[in-house]
């Protein structure tokens, strides 16, 4: 190579390198898209209170399960989709949840436990239910991932539902 108005290998690959670094920083920064999937506060209580819906849920199988112990047979893996839906739920709630944030709601807080076995499948089918249409209801308030969560947990939760039918 010759001094001058030549490039050496070592410069040219250099500057190879900086243009390659400055374009795939380019293609791969954030971009408004990223920031479509933010969250507002208000959006944060509400995946909190969505949180506290599916523990409740949670609870209902264990409850239910205690109190009729062929339905924990024949419903353990919907419990345990339950469970799962809970931990996905959990991830995708910034900040942990809030133990005051709003629940099911009247039709099941407080409610008292039903011990007899011909009716505790019905109740968790409604309690089932019940989450389902809170979940529904949230996921109209968000987009991307969180919605789309939002919306499996929907589906899933219809489906539960209609295996205890």
């Amino acid at each position: 190579m010759t001094v001058g108005s030549t490039l050496s290998r070592r410069t040219f690959l250099g500057v190879l390198a900086a243009g390659s670094a400055a374009v795939l920083t380019g293609c791969t920064s954030f971009t408004d898209a990223d920031r479509d999937d933010d969250v507002t506060p208000a959006q944060i209580d509400q995946l909190a209170g969505q949180v506290a819906v599916q523990e409740q849920l949670a609870d209902a199988y264990a409850t239910a399960f205690a109190a009729d112990p062929e339905l924990a047979v024949s419903a353990e893996e919907l419990a345990r989709q339950c469970a799962d839906q809970l931990a996905r739920l959990r991830a995708a709630a910034p900040g942990g949840t809030d133990p005051a944030s709003p629940a099911l709601g009247p039709d099941t807080a407080g409610a008292p436990a039903v011990t007899d076995p011909t009716q505790v499948r019905a109740t968790l089918r409604h309690q089932v239910g019940v989450a389902a249409d809170s979940h529904a209801a949230a996921c109209t308030t968000f987009t991307g991932a969180r919605a789309a969560l939002l919306g499996s947990l929907v589906a899933g939760l219809r489906g539960q539902e209609q295996q205890l039918a």
